[in-house]
């Protein structure tokens, strides 16, 4: 039976914070199954809590050779993720696409998505500039409902630029010159108990967006697993699970971390107290951190001048000595023409 401790050290050991992956970009964003991205600040940033040694040009550079893509993906949400688990998993997921396009049920999405790969095939766009391209050809529709059916239905990448973040406010679009290679369910299914498992099919249908998935866990080579809780989880045969007694070092997660939304029960790292704290109404996740293994408050770093500061609202007493090495080192990686970087306990959460 895997204690409440077992699961959390297990979840972090496949996320690479037990320990910093040592390797290169690329190759721990694959571990990861990709790392939700609807800002383009976040995935860097949680890319440095799981990487050693990782600079600010990797990612850059990853994604200008295009061996990393920004899209949309699990959940209909934009993600970064290889270019191979781009080709590999974005047609498994188009059924999920399909059904938030259907929001829209005016639209031909079928003449809709052919008008835009016609568009899109001269260049990318901003969809401020391919939404009134789109109406043009549909003048009886509702831009907005257009371009939401290009975003589910149409294979598309971000196009990085020279941002500090590689992506500016108003990102363009274009066709990603990928070839599809789809991989199947079991695949999926392999892949996030690698970075998340042992898992319940229930975690893996919140994370991926898929539905009936038991069935397809059920008739694959997983072991079976009870929780504290009496569940039965799956997971790879010799997957890491390290015991919870192992060590678990203070690690910084960025908004919409991946960890934080990966479960349908988020328990294993983000106490059911805390939750809304974290996930606020307006559906931002915002960034935590982590002690012994578990959320312990949220974080946000405020710039003035050359002035850099980490304000942390801790959910229970704060203990700013734990957190100092760990969280000037994010303050240094993130701001890093700042001359002074303080930690400090915010006024509200």
């Amino acid at each position: 039976m895997l204690t409440l401790r077992d699961l959390n050290r297990a979840t972090l050991a496949r996320q690479h914070l037990l320990s910093r992956h040592e390797g290169d970009v690329a190759d721990v964003v694959h571990r990861l199954g990709g790392l939700q991205a609807q800002e383009p600040r976040p995935p860097y940033l949680g890319i440095w809590s799981r990487l050693a040694g990782f600079e600010r040009a990797d990612l850059h550079a990853a994604l200008h050779a295009r061996t990393l893509v920004r899209a949309t993906m699990w959940r209909a949400t934009l993600h970064l993720v290889t270019a191979a688990d781009f080709a590999a998993f974005r047609p498994v997921v188009r059924p999920v696409l399909a059904a938030a396009a259907r929001r829209f049920p005016e639209v031909d999405f079928d003449a809709v998505v052919a008008a835009a790969d016609r568009l899109l095939a001269a260049g990318p766009m901003t969809f401020n500039e391919l939404r009134p391209r789109l109406l043009a050809e549909f003048p009886d529709a509702y831009d907005r409902a257009l371009g939401y059916a290009v975003r589910m239905l149409t294979p598309l990448v971000m196009e990085p630029t020279e941002d500090r973040w590689s992506f500016p406010r108003e990102p363009s679009f274009g066709l990603p010159g990928i070839e599809p290679a789809p991989a199947g369910p079991e695949a999926l299914i392999e892949r996030y108990l690698a970075a998340f498992g042992p898992a319940t099919p229930a975690d893996v249908q919140t994370w991926s967006g898929l539905g009936g998935l038991r069935k397809v866990m059920e008739g694959m080579d997983l072991e079976r697993v009870a929780d504290f809780a009496g569940r039965q989880l799956f997971d790879l045969p010799g997957a890491p699970r390290p015991g919870g007694d192992v060590p678990a070092p203070v690690r910084f997660l960025p908004d919409f971390d991946t960890l934080i939304l990966g479960h349908a029960d988020r328990t294993r790292v983000l106490a059911e107290e805390y939750k809304g704290r974290v996930a606020t109404k307006n559906l931002r996740v915002r960034a935590v951190y982590l002690v012994d293994g578990f959320a312990a408050g949220t974080w946000q770093i405020k710039r003035s001048g050359k002035k850099a500061r980490l304000l942390v609202s801790p959910f229970a007493g704060a203990d700013l000595g734990v957190l100092e090495e760990e969280g000037t080192r994010l303050l240094a990686f993130a701001e890093p023409d700042a001359v002074t970087l303080s930690l400090e306990v915010a006024d509200t959460v």
